[in-house]
């Protein structure tokens, strides 16, 4: 697969996905919603090989809310296992690949198949350099916020040394930079709840393809339109400064 071209040549770091789109797909299909879950885990490792051929180094998918335990239990039950099975069924295939393989959230809801089978996926695949997957289950971006904050509470940590990077450390993404794009399939533009934190500058991609339909050739365009842009954090580039001091009449457009 050829890098996709883009204005400056730009790969980003770190990919994360809302998967969102497993249910509606499977009832198109006249199947269980259940049944979406389950293909859409089989598209994981196509995600993975085609974000790795291109040189991204971490990826993060949204599997399981905070919110989504308040679905209808059979449905919870559902994507329990799915999950165990394709955890327990891919870590070996994602190892001999030399994915890494990291748990993003809590772990005291999960049912203990998924708790084991992620403990064990962590442990097989902690030493291997390539690709790093983390697996957000059971996660929120506010309670990941308040669990920080209580830590470092805990830690008794001096007020006066508390900054952004130290702050970071206390977070489930510690190991890994802040995503640069966030792509959403399923076509909702919001955020739900996601790497709140961690998307403060984070580059965003909404498609209508429901996950499990998602392509290698979308995912290169998603790329595409990461490369085009420029990033200015907050801040303006020395090409978008306007003369006479035109700018400062203008609110600063990230």
């Amino acid at each position: 697969m050829p890098n996709p071209p883009s204005a400056d040549g730009n790969i980003p770091i770190h990919v994360a996905f809302i998967m969102d789109g497993n249910g509606r797909w499977a009832q198109k299909q006249g199947l269980p919603r259940v049944a979406g879950h389950e293909v859409g885990v089989q598209c994981i490792q196509r995600v993975l090989e085609t974000l790795g051929a291109l040189g991204v180094k971490f990826v993060t998918l949204y599997a399981f809310s905070t919110e989504n335990w308040g679905r209808p239990q059979d449905e919870v039950d559902g994507i329990m296992d799915v999950f165990s099975e394709a955890v327990a069924n891919q870590t070996q295939a994602l190892h001999e690949k030399n994915v890494r393989i990291v748990h993003v959230g809590r772990t005291e809801n999960l049912h203990p198949d998924l708790n084991n089978a992620v403990a064990e996926a962590q442990r097989l695949t902690s030493n291997n350099t390539g690709i790093t997957l983390n697996v957000a289950f059971d996660y929120g971006g506010r309670a990941e916020i308040l669990e920080a904050v209580r830590r470092i509470i805990e830690d008794g940590v001096n007020v006066d040394t508390i900054d952004e990077e130290l702050f970071s450390q206390y977070l489930f993404t510690a190991h890994c930079p802040d995503p640069d794009l966030i792509i959403r399939t399923g076509g909702e533009h919001r955020i739900s709840n996601f790497l709140l934190w961690q998307s403060a500058y984070s580059e965003m991609y909404h498609t209508s393809t429901l996950w499990p339909d998602l392509q290698p050739d979308e995912i290169t365009q998603a790329l595409q339109s990461f490369g085009s842009r420029r990033r200015r954090y907050g801040a303006l580039n020395p090409e978008d400064q306007f003369p006479d001091g035109a700018d400062e009449a203008k609110p600063i457009q990230e």
